[in-house]
Order: C-alpha cells, then sequence, then structure tokens
C-alpha cells in the first residue's frame, strides 16, 4: 500500500509539469518536458522517444534526453531488429539488464555507455505510434513498477507523438495545396484574370481546385473543379485529376473530349469518388467561350454594361458517377469586350438555410464587369463566408477593353435581392408599383416611399427612351439601405460622367430633365456612363 502511494505521488507530480507543458501548445515543448521530468521521475540517464514511419516500418528518434545525438542524426531502425524494434514488433515491455552489441543497435546509445533499458510501446487511437524507452549508465534492475510508470507516461506521450504527426501532416497538405493553387494568376493577353480559394476544413485543405494554362495553339484553358470530401484525401485526388486534365487538354481540342477522357480515369483509378468540373477554353482572339460542365455550377457572364447572365450551358453528370460516357457536350457562347466570367464552387452559393436559387441572386448582384481582383473582394466580402462548412473556389476572368474601368455599383455587405427584372416602356408602370410596394415593406415611410419611387421611375423613362427602348432593374437591401440600379444599352453618354462626382446632375442641355428630377427626389443618385450602356444607382 506504501509503495502504491509512493507511485501515486510520482504520478502527480508528473501531472503539475506535463499540464503545465500542454498548456503551451508546443508539441516539441511537450515532449521535451515529458521526457525531463521522466528522467527525474524514473531516476534514470537517457530518456527517448521513438516515432513509427508506418511507410517505412521504422522507428525514427524523434525526441532524446541524454542522446540527443541519435535525434541530430535522424537514427532509424527497422521494426523487429534491435531493443526498440522488438518493442514495436511484439508490442509489450523489453527490459535489457546489460547492454551489448547483439541487443542494442544504436552506436550512439553504446557510445553513451548505457547499461541497462527498459521500454515499451506507445499507442494513440488504439494503433501504435512509436516506443518510448529510459536507460541508466549503472547496471540496473527495472521493476513491474517502473513499468507501470513508463507506460503511464507512454500514453501521455503517445497523445503528443499523435499531435505532431497530425501538425507533421497538416504542414506537408498546406504545402501541396499551395503548390497546385498558385496565389497569383501569370498574366495573359488578352484577359485579366484572378482567384480566391478558402478550405471548408479545420486542416486547411480540400478538394476544390482552379487552374489557368495557355496551350501551344494560343488557346487558353479554364478549369474549376470540386472533388466530394474534405481534407487531405480529397486534396490528393484533386491533384491527380489536375495533372491529368492538364495532359488531356495536350492532345483535345474540345473541353467535352478532356472530361470524357478524365471521367474514364476517375472511374478506372479514383474508384468511389466523385467531381464536378468547369472545363473552359478560351480562344486566341478571346472573343467565345467553349464551356463544358461535369455536373458543376454554370458560369456567370456580366456583360460590359453590368448585366449578368446565368450561361445555359448544358450540364452532364457529375466525373465518377454511373458509368464512364464520352457523350459529353461543349456549349459555345460570345465573350464580349470588357466582359467578365466568373467561375465558382458551390460552397460559394449553397447554404443550409436557404434555396440555391437565392444563392445564385446573391452572387449575381455583387458581381459587375470591373477589375478582376476588385470582384473577388466583393465576392468573399457580400457572399463568400470566413468559416465556410465547404471549400470555395473562385477564377475571374475578364476580357481586357480600352474602355474605362467600371466602379463596383454595389458596396460590400450584407446584399438581398428585392426585385430583379427586365422593362420596356408598357412594362415601367408594373414595375413602378413593385418598387413602390418593396419600398413601404422597407419601411420608408409614405413621402420618401414615394419619392424614391418617382426616382426610379424617371430614371426607367430615361432608360427606355434613350437606351434601345428596353433596360434592366435590380432593387437590393444593400445592408439595410434601399438600392435601385437601372441599367440600358444605349451609347450612353459622351464620357464617362457622373458616378462618383459630387456635383448634382444638371439638367441636359438637349431638354432632358429625368436624372435632374431623380436626384430631387431621392438621397443619392450616382451614374456611370460610356459606350457600353448607363447605370444609374439611386439611394432610398
Amino acid at each position: 500500500m506504501i509503495e502504491g502511494n509512493y507511485i501515486d505521488e510520482k504520478l502527480r507530480r508528473f501531472d503539475v509539469v506535463t499540464d503545465t507543458a500542454l498548456s503551451r501548445l508546443d508539441v516539441e515543448g511537450l515532449l521535451d518536458a515529458l521526457l525531463d521530468r521522466l528522467r527525474e521521475l524514473l531516476s534514470v540517464d537517457t530518456a527517448v522517444v521513438m516515432l513509427l514511419d508506418p511507410h517505412a516500418r521504422q522507428l525514427v528518434a524523434t525526441a532524446a534526453k541524454g542522446l540527443e545525438e541519435e535525434v541530430r542524426q535522424g537514427f532509424r531502425i527497422s521494426v523487429g531488429r534491435g531493443f526498440a524494434g522488438r518493442i514495436a514488433r511484439d508490442a509489450r515491455p523489453v527490459i535489457v539488464d546489460d547492454v551489448t552489441a547483439e541487443n542494442v543497435v544504436s552506436p550512439v546509445l553504446r557510445g553513451k555507455g548505457v547499461r541497462s533499458l527498459l521500454g515499451v510501446p506507445m499507442f494513440a487511437g488504439g494503433e501504435l505510434v512509436g516506443v518510448l524507452h529510459v536507460g541508466s549508465v549503472t547496471p540496473r534492475a527495472f521493476t513491474t513498477d517502473d513499468i507501470r510508470l513508463l507506460e503511464l507516461v507512454a500514453d501521455r506521450a503517445g497523445v503528443a507523438a499523435h499531435a505532431r504527426s497530425s501538425t507533421v501532416d497538416r504542414a506537408a497538405a498546406l504545402a501541396l495545396q499551395r503548390s497546385l493553387l498558385p496565389s497569383a494568376l501569370a498574366p495573359v493577353p488578352g484577359v485579366e484574370m484572378a482567384a480566391r480559394y478558402v478550405p471548408g476544413h479545420y486542416s486547411g485543405v480540400g478538394g476544390d481546385w482552379y487552374d489557368v494554362f495557355t496551350l501551344k495553339s494560343g488557346w487558353l484553358g479554364v478549369v474549376v473543379g470540386d472533388v466530394s470530401g474534405h481534407g487531405l484525401a480529397s486534396a490528393v485526388v484533386m491533384g491527380r485529376l489536375r495533372s491529368a486534365l492538364r495532359a488531356y487538354a495536350l492532345v483535345c481540342s474540345d473541353p467535352a473530349e478532356a472530361l470524357g477522357l478524365l471521367d474514364t480515369k476517375v472511374h478506372h483509378f479514383e474508384t468511389g469518388n466523385l467531381a464536378t468540373v468547369l472545363y473552359a477554353m478560351i480562344p486566341p482572339e478571346r472573343d467565345k467561350i467553349h464551356i463544358s460542365l461535369a455536373g458543376h455550377p454554370p458560369p456567370i457572364l456580366v456583360d460590359p454594361s453590368g448585366v449578368t447572365e446565368l450561361l445555359p450551358v448544358a450540364a452532364d453528370v457529375p466525373l465518377g458517377m454511373g458509368r464512364p460516357t464520352r457523350t459529353r457536350r461543349t456549349t459555345v457562347v460570345d465573350f464580349p469586350a470588357g466582359g467578365l466570367l466568373a467561375c465558382y464552387t458551390d460552397g460559394l452559393v449553397e447554404r443550409r438555410d436557404e434555396s440555391i436559387d437565392e444563392g445564385l441572386a446573391r452572387l449575381r448582384a455583387a458581381l459587375w464587369a470591373g477589375q478582376p481582383d476588385d470582384v473577388c473582394v466583393a465576392l468573399m466580402s457580400s457572399v463568400g463566408e470566413e468559416r465556410p462548412t465547404d471549400d470555395i473556389a473562385v477564377l475571374v476572368i475578364r476580357r481586357t477593353d480600352s474602355a474605362a474601368e467600371l466602379p463596383r455599383p454595389v458596396a460590400a455587405g450584407a446584399v438581398r435581392v428585392l426585385v430583379e427584372a427586365t422593362f420596356d416602356r408598357p412594362g415601367i408602370s408594373e414595375l413602378r408599383r413593385r418598387v413602390s410596394a418593396a419600398a413601404h415593406r422597407h419601411g420608408l415611410g409614405a413621402d420618401r416611399a414615394d419619392d424614391f419611387t418617382t426616382a426610379v421611375n424617371e430614371v426607367m423613362t430615361n432608360a427606355v427612351r434613350h437606351g434601345g427602348g428596353a433596360g434592366t432593374l435590380l432593387l437590393l437591401d444593400d445592408g439595410g439601405q434601399l438600392v435601385c440600379e437601372v441599367r440600358d444599352r444605349g451609347r450612353g453618354f459622351p464620357a464617362t460622367a457622373f458616378l462618383g462626382r459630387t456635383e448634382r446632375p444638371t439638367p441636359s442641355p438637349s431638354g432632358g430633365m429625368g436624372l435632374w428630377i431623380a436626384q430631387q427626389t431621392c438621397r443619392d443618385l450616382r451614374v456611370q456612363s460610356g459606350p457600353g450602356g448607363t447605370l444609374v444607382r439611386i439611394t432610398a
């Protein structure tokens, strides 16, 4: 009983130190503290942690006190060989009363003059993760109580070893992800590009990816993909698919054909995995986009005037689903000068508490044909999440144009689409009623709601009169503010005008009063106009 109390007291003192070490959240510091305290606890001269390399089936000297040279030399021993190897093979304690070259392999340990050894296996999650052993430079007969104490310490060391292994794996995974997703896209003639990637897994890695490459023909390859699952396993599969698709792109002139080959590869070599992929090819003239979708969300095209369109691209089944199919389709769409293509994975638009249509509407409301990096910043602010539950990849490509850069029409923040519609002259009255009802629901008050509706009505009338007989309207709740954007495809003003200016619009010399009236009946009005059309943004 006295002996038992003695062991308990030793463990209590050991706990005080290990708890302090654990609070550092530093695995290397924890192992050092464990071994330091262990030498004092058992009155030994050496203490060593050897972790299992499961691929090589070898034990690797990882932390040591009294035998630090083993760690510096990276000493390894195969499972089953020597003192530590026998402990790992048999998963049970081993005592060596008299160290010899026959029973101990490490030259460092023998050179240190260690005479007696005690070692025990280390486990984590029921799996062998390494060996913990201690030694004495004077002959010593280790007891069953010493074994018990060392096994209890090995339990703590096993947890630390597992944490260290996880840290190393995570670092390797992050290195893999970063090598596959460059932080900057190389310049490409005719387009400007930007991208973002946000992992949805605690490890910081996942199966979403984006890729851009130029083929010898001058065509530009554009890829956005999503491997099912999360973490390192998905990232590894993603890396293989990315490399395979690049290879197929060299021999295929049709995106659908390349995805058909990739589908066969997934069925044969990646059985059990699913992936959605968008693969697009843009010719050297940059005036068209050839797109094939394997179960992937359709991209969005923004024309120079800011009108967004969810591209009507034929969607085929995801890679790895059902049987391999070569009957995939490619859709060709126009890519106007100054237009912007937004490609993304479903993590950007899917939320558990809302329909996919709401997510797509929010995405469309946040897009405009501006600088790709500015657009990405806005998307991640108003559409993305800081802590997503799914990976998010975004790739934005803008066809360069000599026209002035479009400022962002909607400020970053919580944006909700209230009304989205196209209109012509007969449709103005109905749309005016919808805007009025939304303004009253928003709580503006009767006078302010009427003024806002009047401003919108005047701008819509202007759009029909000067913008080719039609326009588009987007009514937004932008972070609590009621905002209306009206766009047309007319020839615009002689130069980019009014948007961002502090001066108020004045009546046109040609007699037009619409903008002036709108200015008098709303809190703020901004105009951007150019050869591609006019955008008027009205804030209630």
